[in-house]
């Protein structure tokens, strides 16, 4: 068996513009998501991150701010001030604040799966450099996974801190809607790589945002209830992740848990994500083969 890799050994400087020190792996073989080659593909994604976190954690904190600002405070104001606003007495910002929660993971969910994975399969050597080393394709989903899972908790936190700030939270429970929002934006994960790893013009990744993010933001519940909608188009939401996502979140912020929608929400979200990791295994064991 060849020695243990470094994060250096895979890691081109065609990728990232610098090559990061070599930090050895521990040879612990661990158990699930957490085994060695896992690892190994999630070092080299923080190697890049190392040198842009500071521009996401800005964006992280200022987005959640003009979303919540604009939305709540805003256009909330005005909601609340007709006196028959169709949401039950709840207020505009405590009603639309974790539906955002739940759209901002979708949102970095989507920024991270779709032009960088493109582009480390496309037109960087890292990966095909990897896989002529002990670890597999997989290894190396699961990795990005991995570390999306951590953008996604970090973004999650920080939108709920803000939401605390500006007294959307109404709830203790609120504290569950941050593995709500990371379930959420893990569901989109890997179907948005398996379809990344399925397209071949970089041009039509846009589709994502075009014909999937804009209509997935209007029409599930995120700023209006869905008694606002005509029932066909309820019956289509009900089958978007989104939707589920927006429910789980809310009902969590807002304190009032429906034990058997929150568990509908966790089994769609689940079972989603996990249809999307078997299509992006085939996606990368196609795109990787040697």
């Amino acid at each position: 068996m060849d020695n243990p890799l470094t994060v250096t050994s895979y890691l081109s400087t065609s990728d990232t513009g610098t090559t990061p020190p070599s930090v050895p792996v521990d040879s612990r073989p661990g158990v699930g998501l957490l085994r060695r080659p896992t690892i190994r593909a999630l070092r080299y994604w923080l190697s890049i991150y190392r040198q842009t976190w500071q521009a996401s954690l800005y964006v992280s904190v200022v987005n959640p701010l003009l979303y919540l600002g604009a939305l709540g405070l805003g256009l909330g104001t005005l909601v609340d001030r007709t006196g028959n606003s169709p949401i039950d007495g709840t207020r505009y910002l405590d009603f639309v604040a974790p539906a955002v929660l739940a759209l901002h993971a979708m949102v970095t969910t989507t920024g991270e799966c779709s032009f960088p994975v493109y582009r480390v399969i496309r037109e960087g050597s890292a990966y095909r450099a990897a896989v002529a080393t002990p670890l597999r394709p997989r290894d190396l989903l699961h990795g990005h996974l991995v570390f999306v899972a951590m953008r996604l908790t970090v973004n999650a936190v920080l939108f709920l801190t803000v939401m605390t700030a500006l007294g959307a939270v109404k709830s203790p429970l609120a504290l569950l809607a941050l593995p709500a929002a990371v379930l959420t934006g893990l569901a989109f994960a890997a179907p948005i790589e398996a379809w990344t790893l399925a397209v071949r013009d970089m041009n039509a990744l846009n589709y994502i945002f075009r014909f999937a993010m804009t209509p997935l933001m209007l029409f599930s519940a995120t700023f209006s209830p869905l008694s606002t909608m005509p029932e066909w188009l309820r019956a289509v939401a009900y089958a978007t992740p989104l939707w589920h996502g927006v429910s789980l979140c809310r009902m969590l912020s807002l304190g009032d848990p429906r034990p058997v929608t929150a568990v509908a929400n966790v089994a769609y979200l689940t079972v989603f994500g996990l249809i999307g990791v078997a299509l992006a295994r085939r996606g990368y064991e196609r795109r990787l083969h040697v």
